[in-house]
């Protein structure tokens, strides 16, 4: 079952693991789908560890301890994530080791915070430091906020995964950014060697707006376009990869030492019941990135998934073309990257929320019988 995954990573592509829980860690599992599946990276988010939280007696006795020390709501959940991204990072310390690009554990910087650029940058500092690891990545969303605070980052010496990003034209202001960061740090004297960063490229939440807009045209040239933008409009994101790292811009960093970000394709789950469940994985195959995949692709992948080469390199005047058709259909396409945007925002402080409210349930579960 695993030949496929090892076929996708052989093809390039590093597999990480859109998932996280302590007793992921401690039971072994993810050092299993380290050794047996190929999974070189992980990926979090609020929800993730909402989840991981709600259904483990793992945390209970941090969380009793935290709270006996008069710890806060938001100073409990710093310690359960920082502290489980930091097992991880452990558990994957070998393949960064041997990989230098992999190996790395993502955890996102509260989520409030991504219409302001100095907490941003803030918050980012705290993760990085508490963590305390050299494979993790800190999760910064592409908002214009975002930016800036990307190139701070990164010009402190820290690794960063940006996160949130929908169009191509933002994608292109986040490799600025992040080139704009290699030159800060290389003039603070940081080692350009150890920073790392990947842009998080958003694919099934394309598909999803776009889908429901043609639907709404319902002409049948708009009904035939259904379930291509999101692969197209990723591979106009992975042309503009290639033209950035040829630049001279690039050059000069790389040549100081500096790696590439390279494109990560995010939202791989396939949400149309109509699409096959390894579109996103399949369709995106192509060397130098990375596919952060919930379990339920990785494992839909590692029983019926398809390699058939890259399918990426060469094909955005393709895209391109896909993407005139849906605006000439009649889709407002800066719209639907204004949307998205705007909605993953608010599904990021809405995870976050719901973060918040799972710890404040244990807080009390810990804590009342040692009450009554």
């Amino acid at each position: 079952m695993t030949d496929r995954l090892k076929a996708l990573a052989d093809a390039g592509v590093s597999i990480w693991l859109d998932d996280l829980s302590r007793e992921r860690i401690e039971t072994g599992n993810l050092a299993e789908l380290v050794e047996g599946s190929s999974v070189v990276g992980v990926t979090t988010n609020p929800t993730i560890f909402a989840s991981a939280i709600a259904d483990g007696e793992r945390y209970d006795e941090q969380v009793r301890g935290l709270v006996a020390d008069g710890a806060d709501v938001d100073k409990v959940i710093f310690e359960l994530t920082t502290d489980d991204v930091r097992n991880a990072c452990d558990v994957l310390a070998p393949v960064a080791e041997r990989t230098k690009d992999d190996g790395r554990v993502s955890i996102e910087v509260e989520p409030d915070l991504a219409n302001d650029t100095d907490a941003t940058v803030a918050s980012a500092k705290a993760l990085w430091k508490a963590v305390d690891r050299p494979n993790a990545l800190i999760k910064i969303p592409a908002t214009l906020e975002g930016l800036p605070a990307i190139t701070e980052v990164i010009g402190a010496g820290i690794s960063v995964n940006v996160t949130l990003i929908f169009s191509v034209e933002r994608y292109r202001a986040v490799m600025d950014a992040y080139l704009a960061g290699l030159e800060k740090a290389r003039e603070a004297g940081h080692d350009l060697a150890t920073i790392r960063s990947v842009a998080s490229f958003f694919v099934s939440r394309v598909d999803t707006e776009i889908d429901a807009r043609l639907e709404k045209i319902g002409t049948d040239e708009a009904l035939a376009l259904r379930g291509k933008a999101a692969v197209a409009n990723a591979r106009l994101a992975y042309a503009a990869f290639e033209e950035v790292i040829a630049s001279d811009r690039w050059q000069q960093l790389a040549a100081a030492g500096a790696h590439p970000q390279r494109p990560l394709w995010a939202s791989t789950g396939v949400k149309n019941p109509d699409y096959p469940d390894t579109l996103y994985v399949t369709d995106l195959v192509v060397a130098d990135t990375v596919n952060t995949m919930p379990e339920k692709t990785l494992q839909a992948f590692a029983d019926h998934g398809e390699v058939r080469g890259d399918q990426v390199t060469g094909k955005a005047g393709e895209a391109q073309e896909v993407f005139d058709q849906i605006a000439a259909a009649g889709v407002d396409l800066d719209d639907v990257f204004l949307v998205l945007e705007q909605e993953g925002v608010s599904k990021f402080k809405a995870s976050w929320s719901e973060l918040v409210e799972t710890v404040k349930g244990q807080m009390a579960a810990v804590t009342g019988p040692a009450e009554g």
